[in-house]
């Protein structure tokens, strides 16, 4: 009996050892691809870039492997590969043109007229646009390429109110919203001389005679300097035509004192880099035909330089009022170009202004009539202030030769522009900070003194707590008794002797006033 059990025993083992045994894989991953589902088993660890291999499937750049192919596969997995295809389309598209409504004094009040008809302007725009698994994304916009610029519609509206009806010697011109202006005799003669609304205020001026006015036009965008020097040979007639001029690109032009229809100017090259150019520092003198524009002689008087600092801003140049000697100033120092040995002396050297930004700063020089002082303002150090930046400025009187240098009003601020009376030269004009070592940004009255800084006393605002002046533009009129300057976008007339003050715009675009006879 025991051993027939030992033998069924034996036996059951032998047939259970003959018996095929099922191995279960340890890893069954899903491949989902180009719109199939595939399975896979693996018993040892793989990655899904080893499946993808495996599975003879090619990825490109753009395609989206999800989870990432470095990723350790797990029992259960699901690997999907989305095709992805990426297109780029384009378009054009208008770009709606603005509407701007400008005051205009020749209009009556309330009275409208379109100066400039509006025009669409053109872009391409382009889009990236994703395709997955065959489904279209939504675009992406990725440029826009402007192809034309649009063109404002200008209104111009006749500004209500008036002004009262005063004298205005000689030829008052000036700039308002891009064009210029000109009164003539009274305060109510006013007219529009230009209607391109593009002077860019880097040229503006009339001759002496009161008939010819010189401007530069904008050409360039908002970065990069580009501009046109225009002549109007009469502004007295009814409708002067304006003539294009040979220079380009021109940071300066004058007339020279003394000089039958000969102006001086001064040109850059274009810059991509602000403040959008780079001063060549030369000067040149070209007698023009009024009549036709025509250059009839040019003449080199310095020849293009980058000397000095911060010379890419430019130098300034300054004719005496008979036109016998001219000054100039650059970013440290103010001083006399010999027109015969064509030799430059320094005058004064001060430290130069770290403005700190894309501008450089230069003083101002007004001639003495009889051309023996310049009125300017120096930056001076102060305190601790490294000399680059001190902000303290004095409005100063120098001698030509160089011989004396004085002082006449401390802390007057960077814009205290110093003038001469055209004339006998008996005063002296220039606007004080009322913040002076905050004087870039701050507000600024109107002093009128005699020559030497004696004897100061404010003429403008007539109440120490009005608004002070923010615009650094005032001029002389040409009988050496009257100013006119820019207050709150408008400009004014003040009588320096009887301290009687008139408004002379109503437009508030008022800027640049020159005033001859």
């Amino acid at each position: 009996m025991k051993s027939f059990y030992l033998v069924a025993v034996v036996t059951a083992m032998l047939i259970a050892g003959c018996a095929p045994t099922t191995v279960e894989p340890e890893l069954l991953v899903s491949l989902v691809v180009d719109g199939q589902e595939r399975s896979f088993a693996y018993d040892l660890p793989v990655t899904v870039n080893d499946l993808l291999r495996d599975a003879n499937v090619e990825v490109s750049e753009l395609d989206r492997v999800n989870p990432q192919p470095f990723t350790q596969i797990t029992n259960g997995m699901v690997v999907t590969v989305v095709r992805v295809l990426e297109e780029t389309e384009c378009e054009d598209a208008e770009i709606p043109y603005r509407q701007r409504t400008v005051l205009n004094e020749g209009l009556a009040p309330g009275e409208e007229r379109i100066g400039q008809s509006g025009r669409n302007g053109a872009e391409q725009v382009c889009y990236r646009i994703r395709i997955e698994d065959g489904m279209r994304q939504q675009p992406v916009e990725i440029s826009r390429t402007e192809l034309r610029s649009p063109q404002d519609e200008i209104v111009y509206v006749g500004p209500s109110g008036t002004v009262d009806p005063i004298p205005v010697p000689g030829t008052l011109a000036y700039i308002s919203n891009g064009n210029a202006w000109v009164i003539r005799g009274s305060s109510t003669n006013k007219r529009l001389v230009t209607t391109t609304s593009d002077l860019d205020e880097f040229v503006f001026a009339v001759s002496d005679d009161g008939e010819k006015l010189l401007y530069t036009r904008n050409l360039g965008s908002e970065d990069v300097f580009e501009n046109e020097l225009w002549l109007i040979g009469n502004i007295n007639l009814e409708n002067p035509q304006p003539i294009k001029l040979v220079p380009q690109n021109t940071l300066q032009a004058h007339w020279i004192p003394g000089l039958t229809d000969t102006i001086s100017y001064s040109t850059a090259d274009s810059s991509e880099t602000a403040p959008g150019w780079r001063a060549l520092n030369d000067l040149w003198a070209m007698r023009i035909n009024p009549t036709t524009g025509e250059a009839l002689n040019i003449e080199q008087v310095i020849a293009p330089s980058s000397f000095g600092l911060y010379s890419w801003w430019g130098t300034r140049y300054i004719w005496s009022p008979d036109g016998d000697q001219l000054a100039w100033v650059r970013a440290d120092a103010i001083g006399l170009f010999n027109l015969e040995t064509e030799e430059n002396t320094t005058i004064v050297e001060f430290p130069v202004f770290n403005t700190r930004q894309s501008w450089s700063w230069r003083s101002t020089i007004s001639w003495e009539a009889n051309g023996d002082l310049l009125a300017t303002t120096l930056h001076v150090p102060i305190g601790n202030y490294p000399p680059e930046t001190s902000p303290a400025f004095t409005a100063s009187v120098v001698s030509s030769d160089g011989a004396f240098i004085a002082r006449v009003v401390e802390n007057s601020g960077i814009w205290s522009t110093p003038q001469f009376s055209t004339t006998d030269s008996d005063y002296l004009a220039y606007l004080k900070s009322r913040d002076p070592f905050n004087s870039i940004n701050g507000e600024y009255d109107l002093y009128v003194a005699d020559r030497d800084g004696s004897n100061a006393r404010r003429l403008f605002p007539a109440n120490e707590r009005d608004t002070g002046i923010t615009a650094r533009e005032f001029v002389w009129g040409p009988e050496g008794r009257r100013i006119a300057l820019v207050y709150q976008g408008n400009l004014w007339m003040i009588d320096v002797e009887t301290e009687a003050v008139h408004q002379l715009t109503l437009d508030g675009g008022a800027s640049v006033p020159y005033w001859t006879r």
